[in-house]
């Protein structure tokens, strides 16, 4: 018998083979975005404190009850790489019924999310253009982008070919309407 002969690694494969490996210190998150391995540090106290102010208003005002994960990855086809984007919002919410988050493995796909959101950190530009392309290549419905150097919330919607198709900017202390399933105003005066 002859042994088999096996395939070369295309370098979408190594890429992938080499971040699934990544050991990150404590509260380090990588990520792979368009073909770039990015490293995050831990978020600050103000971060956290606006992911906070959108999940309190998100439990207690949408029209359908939520769940949030601010831990799951996404994988989400598409990018530089063929194999996808490997992606860790900031926060995941989906409809309680689907129960999205159970499971063992860290990563996920995206079919069922609701929103994702991002509140800028270190790297803005990341969660500006990078990660607003992936979530919209994924198909995730809206992405909730808090943009703290500019003072502002954004809502992406309607992902087509790549890129949102619609987006509304308020300036923080604005109120900034969330379509269905949320179906409410969030509140952006305690953000200023």
């Amino acid at each position: 018998m002859t042994a088999m002969a096996h395939e070369p690694l295309t370098q979408e494969e190594v890429l992938l083979d080499g971040f699934l490996a990544l050991d990150t210190p404590e509260g380090f998150r990588a990520e792979l975005i368009e073909g770039e391995i990015v490293v995050t540090p831990p978020p600050d106290g103000d971060h956290e404190d606006y992911i906070g102010l959108i999940l309190s208003q998100v439990i207690r005002q949408s029209r359908v009850e939520m769940q949030f994960s601010g831990n799951k990855g996404l994988t989400l086809q598409g990018g530089d790489a063929r194999l996808g984007d490997r992606v860790i919002p900031d926060g995941t919410f989906a409809p309680r019924e689907l129960r999205l988050y159970r499971g063992a493995d860290p990563w996920m796909p995206c079919d069922g999310v609701a929103m994702v959101l991002e509140v800028t950190s270190s790297r803005p530009r990341a969660d500006r253009e990078a990660k607003r392309r992936s979530y919209a290549r994924g198909g995730v419905p809206l992405y909730l982008l808090v943009d703290r150097s500019d003072a502002s919330v954004t809502l992406f919607s309607d992902p087509e070919k790549g890129e949102y198709r619609q987006h509304c900017t308020c300036p923080f202390g604005k109120p900034l309407a969330l379509p269905t399933p949320f179906a409410f105003e969030l509140d952006t005066s305690d953000f200023l």
